[in-house]
């Protein structure tokens, strides 16, 4: 579990290709190896990631994860290249305030840069998300005005939404453009995304009830404020 706060930007330094997927190389990671072990989950640009290999020092240190096609398929790490900054947290303790959303680092899908504002001293970002597909649907249900997104790991609000278009904005601060790299990505770059979990956990319990999967409470819920309708516009005494 995370938090979406960004601890540290690292670096790639390496990349290595094959069928299966690629190993990534990330340099500049002294901050988050400091209690780090092989094994460690860390978030790099919101995609839970596993630590297979790492080196600290006091001023540098590396560390490697292994990518299946699965990751570089849903996330936009297969387009990084060396010398690029990633976003990196590690995984939450249970000892620290909790201070952004809980975060899975379960990438859902990318969404595309389409527009960037700036307003006074805070730059305002619009993305657009793909057609859907039986195989991708669309995460609009999920997105809501002033609820919780991870975009490239960075626990964000959402400031407006328009489903017509397919798109939905957000805001970022001055603290906050000099922590992460979206503001570094230009209009076309993809961006990770994961949706709050909440809206998922309702929207699948409330169609299990619905459906006849249990919740005979919800189902009797929706009965009763039918009948109230149906009597209010005459159609059922």
């Amino acid at each position: 579990m995370f938090t979406g706060l960004i601890e540290h930007l690292g670096t790639v330094s390496a990349i290595q290709r094959d069928e299966g997927g690629c190993t990534l190389t990330i340099s500049d990671a002294a901050p988050i190896l400091v209690d780090c072990h092989t094994g460690d989950s860390i978030a790099v640009n919101g995609a839970c990631l596993t630590v297979t290999k790492f080196h600290k020092t006091d001023k540098g240190g590396w560390f490697e994860v292994w990518l299946a096609n699965e990751t570089l398929d849903r996330t936009d790490l297969g387009e990084r290249q060396e010398g690029d900054q990633v976003n990196l947290e590690r995984a939450m303790g249970a000892h620290v305030r909790f201070g952004g959303h809980f975060v899975q680092a379960h990438v859902d899908a990318t969404a595309t840069i389409i527009d960037k504002q700036p307003d006074g001293d805070s730059i305002r970002i619009t993305f657009e998300f793909p057609e859907p597909t039986p195989s991708r649907p669309s995460l609009l249900p999920y997105i809501i005005p002033k609820g919780y997104i991870a975009i490239d790991g960075t626990s964000l609000t959402i400031t407006q939404v328009d489903d017509a278009r397919r798109t939905f904005g957000i805001m970022l601060i001055t603290h906050t453009q000099e922590r992460i790299t979206l503001p570094k990505k230009p209009i076309g770059a993809k961006v990770n995304i994961e949706v709050d979990m909440v809206g998922k956990f309702v929207e699948k319990s409330v169609t299990a009830a619905l459906s006849g999967g249990g919740g005979d409470g919800v189902k009797a819920m929706v009965a009763k404020v039918v009948e109230e309708v149906l009597v209010k516009k005459g159609l059922l005494k």
